[in-house]
């Protein structure tokens, strides 16, 4: 009697054991649902994570290949126009400075004024007294310059006047074909304080260089007043002129 009684209760036991076993496993069961759950939320907020990154990537890929080409571009052509700019101004300020080379010819059709290419006469003049005016005409087919101031000889004198440095011009005076220049000689003092006064009847006109008292080429002999000229020690001389009025007033 005893016996069945507590095969009954072991019995019992073991069912109500069975019981909370199976309870035990739907809990479990359920947790591990809830697991699941956990881990498919986990994978889908790093999926949802990854894809935004991607698509920056992208984006940040796309940018930089633009600007990187953008300014490539930009910069490679910027450079070419920059870099050939300059051999073109280059060129221009060579070709500019060929007229340079011009004028170097040009110098060429230069030259000195002198017996051989121009005609040289003179005139008495009552007015300022006891002056003589040179004319010299350019006569030949280029620009002729005329330096310094003539190198005056009556007949055979020893001596030749000094130009008056007050007069010297700016520049050298310089005669197209045909056009005329100027030089003014005092011939004695008008007070009568001039030594030696005798009267000339042959006139040298010499010309000088590009250098002071440098020859120039060949001499002038214009011709004198019948009578001839009258000068003393007095005897000076102005530097050439390109006008008349210069030449005498002095």
């Amino acid at each position: 009697m005893r016996t069945t009684r507590r095969l009954r209760l072991l019995a019992a036991t073991g069912t109500a054991v069975a019981a909370l076993a199976l309870t035990a496993c739907q809990d479990g069961t359920g947790t591990k649902d809830e697991g699941a759950a956990g881990s498919a939320t986990t994978t889908s907020t790093a999926s949802g994570t990854a894809t935004p990154k991607a698509s920056e990537g992208a984006d940040g890929t796309s940018t930089g290949t633009g600007t990187g080409t953008n300014t490539a571009t930009s910069t490679g052509t910027g450079a070419g126009k920059s870099t050939r700019t300059p051999a073109d101004t280059t060129t221009a300020t060579a070709t500019a400075q060929k007229p340079g080379g011009g004028q170097d010819d040009a110098s060429a059709d230069r030259v000195l004024c002198n017996g051989s290419n121009t005609a040289v006469r003179v005139q008495s003049l009552s007015r300022p007294l006891n002056h003589m005016l040179i004319t010299v005409t350019n006569t030949g087919s280029k620009l002729c310059d005329l330096t310094y101031f003539p190198i005056l000889r009556f007949d055979e004198m020893q001596w030749a006047p000094q130009g008056a440095k007050e007069t010297q011009p700016q520049a050298v005076t310089t005669l197209a074909p045909g056009e005329s220049g100027y030089a003014g000689v005092l011939l004695s003092a008008a007070d009568g304080s001039g030594d030696g006064g005798t009267t000339g009847h042959k006139l040298t006109v010499a010309f000088q260089g590009m250098t002071p008292n440098s020859s120039g080429g060949a001499s002038a002999l214009p011709s004198l007043p019948a009578k001839g000229v009258y000068y003393d020690s007095s005897l000076q001389v102005t530097y050439w002129q390109q006008n008349r009025a210069d030449a005498l007033d002095w």
